[in-house]
This record gives structure tokens, C-alpha cells and sequence, in this order.
């Protein structure tokens, strides 16, 4: 396929965080409906949401009230339901949310479906960040995958979740195991993440020869309002180039239309992957 046409989602909280977290599910399901349906009226053919779209981003705390966010994956209601969209527009959906994976063991986790409704698997997020206001080991086990490439109906797709995206070397595994296109759901807030945000997913499409579409939520989320989720969700080339972004404070569904012939041209172009040299990067392994 030489056009693979693409759709981000990024939108702010629907309810109130005293709500439970089975009312804010229902919420932000609800919200996100008319978009999935514009999106497969429109002949999208990969939909990803935000990161744990589904709740909002509960990780400024430290309240075991969030562990009842969690699903199962693929047998829980999201997963189910996203199923249905898939099947009933022939498209490709990756559902990012918190899974329960037994009692007491969850993860941050995409949930990859087929365009005719089957579940692929999915991706659990890699890097758990340990900061102020981003207390995620409290709620998410490290994944520990073999960087799954999920070979679709229209492309050979990977993901990678939010903070994994400071880590290059993600992006490369995926890449070598043959990802042509790369998800980033992410949910980061204003400040030094906002530069970095227009730069390690241009580099890393540019390293990768790879097309990466990259979606953040918007707005503020009482009552912890660590910042301004900033939006600006956007498709970039495997030149680096940002060829379509949305705005940075709006529920938004961005559409975009990527040529695929460019991961050919460019990894022809630009051997990387030829002049690697992993015999001389035994110290990146090294514990210390």
C-alpha cells in the first residue's frame, strides 16, 4: 500500500475525578464515539487514542481508588467494544489503557485490533517514570515485551507509549523488526516536555525511516492540575518533517494521508540500518 491514511485523537477530561472510575470510562468513551464514527466515515484506516484514554491521568496521586480503572485486555469493555468499531469500518484501532493483568499486577497498556475486529495483542509501555507528579511505578509494572511489531491489514505497525519516547532505542527495535509506522499515545504537560515534543519524534522517524504519529490530551485535570496537557498531536515523515499537527487546546480529530513509498525511499537513501554497528554497543547493555 502506498498511502496509508491515518487519524489521531487527542481530547481533554469528560468528568470530574471525584466521579469513579467506572463513570469516567463511560464519559470519555462517550466523547470519543463521534469522532470514531467520523473517523470510519472518512476512510481512516489506523486510529489511535491518547495515552489510557479512558480515565484521566491519575498518576499526580498516589490513590489505589485508580486501580479500579484497570481492564483485562483483550476480554474487558473497551477492548470489546473497539473490536466492534474496527469490524464495522474496516479499521485498524489502537486502544491505550490501564490493564489489570491479575490482582495486584497492572500496566500501561495499547491494546492493538485488526480491521476486521480481531485482537492483534498489544504493546505495555517500557519506561515507567518515577518523578514528581508522574508517580506511574505506583501504578504501572515495567513491560517487559520483545518490541511486537503488529503486521495489519493496511501496515506493519508499532507502538510506543509516552515517556518511551525519550528512549531511542525502543524506536530501533521496533524499526528492525519491521515497523513502517510507529503510535506515540502520549498524556505530558507543558514545559520542557512541549520543546521536546516537536523534536524526539522528528529524530527518531528520521533515525528509524519510519512515519510516526504522535497524540497528547488537552486542557487541565483537577484536582492535581500538575500543567497544561498542550495537544498538538500531529504525523511526521521519515524526513522529519511534520506534515499535518492539531491545536494545542481543542478536542480534535486530525486526519492525514501518509505516503508509505517514503519508508522505502529513505531507508535506500540513508543506510542506517546497513552501517549499524551493534558488535561495538555492548556498553548500552552493560549494568552498572
Amino acid at each position: 500500500m502506498s498511502t496509508l491514511r491515518g487519524g489521531l485523537i487527542q481530547m481533554g477530561l469528560k468528568a470530574d475525578t471525584d466521579k469513579s472510575p467506572e463513570e469516567i470510562r463511560q464519559a470519555m468513551i462517550e466523547a470519543h464515539i463521534p469522532y470514531i464514527e467520523e473517523a470510519g466515515q472518512k476512510g481512516v484506516q489506523v486510529l489511535c487514542f491518547q495515552e489510557v484514554f479512558t480515565q484521566p491521568y491519575f498518576c499526580p496521586s498516589q490513590d489505589k481508588k485508580w486501580y479500579d480503572a484497570a481492564e483485562y485486555i483483550p476480554d474487558g469493555p473497551t477492548t470489546q467494544l473497539m473490536q466492534e468499531y474496527a469490524k464495522k469500518y474496516q479499521m485498524v484501532i489502537v486502544v491505550p489503557i490501564y490493564e489489570e493483568a491479575m490482582p495486584g499486577v497492572y500496566y500501561n497498556t495499547a491494546a492493538v485490533i485488526d480491521a476486521d475486529g480481531s485482537y492483534l495483542g498489544k504493546y505495555r509501555k517500557t519506561h515507567i517514570p518515577q518523578v514528581a507528579g508522574f508517580w506511574e511505578k505506583f501504578f504501572f509494572k515495567p513491560g517487559g515485551s520483545d518490541w511486537p511489531v503488529f503486521d495489519t491489514q493496511y501496515c506493519k505497525l508499532g507502538v510506543y507509549i509516552c515517556y518511551d519516547r525519550h528512549f531511542p532505542e525502543g524506536w530501533r527495535a521496533l524499526a528492525l523488526n519491521g515497523a513502517e509506522y510507529i503510535v506515540n499515545p502520549s498524556a505530558t504537560v507543558a514545559g520542557v516536555s512541549e520543546y521536546l515534543w516537536k523534536l524526539e519524534q522528528p529524530a527518531s522517524a528520521v533515525a528509524n525511516g519510519c512515519f510516526i504519529g504522535a497524540t497528547n490530551r488537552v486542557g487541565r485535570e483537577a484536582p492535581w492540575d500538575i500543567g497544561e496537557f498542550y495537544g498538538q498531536s500531529y504525523f511526521v515523515n521519515p524526513r522529519g518533517e511534520i506534515e499535518k499537527e492539531a491545536s494545542r487546546d481543542q478536542d480534535e480529530l486530525i486526519i492525514h494521508d501518509m505516503d508509505m513509498s517514503m519508508v522505502r525511499e529513505i531507508r535506500s537513501n540513508w543506510q542506517f540500518f546497513r552501517d549499524r554497528r551493534p558488535d561495538t554497543y555492548g556498553p548500552l547493555t552493560r549494568i552498572e
